[in-house]
């Protein structure tokens, strides 16, 4: 099942084109929205919210069109905001219970909730100070609050470990992951940092210059052409080097004792043929395992780098 689809979707700001032609389907799940700055990460969730008026196609999210119902979504979805978005002169607590009650929860429902949420997002004993007074973290983590506050089956997440230092990044992306994995939660992660988003998503969606340029499951993504291996021995030995040609297959490289072979099969029938070709070399195999590239080299290919 997917949350959000577009279909032939276009959104201008006047006569720049921001979204061209769009046409998606994001699965359940956490899915990461990759791009670089002014690919059209922003405009999509804008549009998913119905703040955005499109110039040519159609988008759903939840089952809802994104014209017609803009209200009932933004009650059913969380945003978390790429720019602060608390009130001056509101502490913490009272901002979270306004932003349930904003999605229509009633006030007593949305004061509890806005308790729980604080404590569980690791702000419980601020939650009485005004949010201006947070530090970068902290209010971080009121946005993340204040978007699961209701209780949404979707978050979108806009840029969540913007100006956090390396162990802030990494608590906001376990709190993530904790909101989302196994609770029936979705969400879609827009950021430009690779690292956060395989971290937290199974899937991604690589936007440029307003199109979708690549989409799928992240090891899927990173799987090389071919399927190579690469197999670690105990010690280097060219006798199972000659073996595994012997036996139809493609040296890919060598260094030290590790070997990237390429055999025409699956790797689970290439398994096969290594252990084959290491017992005629007399060669121990200490590590088998798929070979892959990295999400970078995955996303500059996308790119057309």
């Amino acid at each position: 099942m997917s949350v959000a689809t577009t279909s032939n979707l276009t959104v201008k700001y006047g006569t720049f084109t921001a979204l061209s032609d769009i046409t998606l389907e994001i699965p359940e799940g956490c899915v990461g929205l990759l791009g670089p700055n002014g690919a059209g990460k922003t405009t999509l969730l804008k549009a998913f919210l119905g703040f955005l008026d499109p110039a040519a196609g159609s988008g759903t999210v939840l089952g809802l069109d994104i014209q017609a119902s803009g209200r009932e979504i933004r009650q059913r979805v969380g945003l978390m905001p790429e720019q602060d978005c608390h009130i001056p002169g509101m502490t913490a607590v009272g901002f979270v219970a306004f932003a349930g009650e904003l999605a229509g929860m009633p006030s007593e429902q949305a004061l509890r909730r806005a308790h729980e949420v604080l404590e569980y997002c690791g702000l419980g004993e601020a939650r009485y100070r005004n949010v201006e007074t947070y530090s970068t973290g902290m209010k971080q983590r009121i946005k993340l609050a204040q978007a699961i506050v209701h209780g949404p089956k979707l978050l979108l997440l806009d840029e969540p470990t913007n100006g956090l230092d390396p162990a802030g990044r990494v608590q906001m992306l376990d709190l993530i992951r904790s909101v989302t994995h196994g609770k029936g939660v979705n969400a879609i992660v827009s950021s430009h940092l690779l690292p956060d988003v395989e971290r937290v998503c199974d899937h991604v969606l690589v936007l440029a210059g307003g199109k979708v340029r690549s989409s799928g499951l992240i090891k899927e993504l990173k799987r090389l052409e071919g399927h190579p291996v690469d197999v670690e021995l105990r010690e280097a030995s060219e006798e199972f080097a000659r073996q595994v040609e012997a036996a139809g297959a493609k040296l890919l490289s060598a260094e030290r004792s590790v070997y990237r072979i390429q055999m025409p099969g699956l790797p689970e029938e290439t398994a096969a043929q290594v252990m084959r070709a290491a017992q005629a070399a007399g060669a121990q195999v200490r590590g088998f395992h798929v070979a892959e590239r990295s999400l970078e080299e995955a996303f500059m290919e996308a790119l057309g780098g």
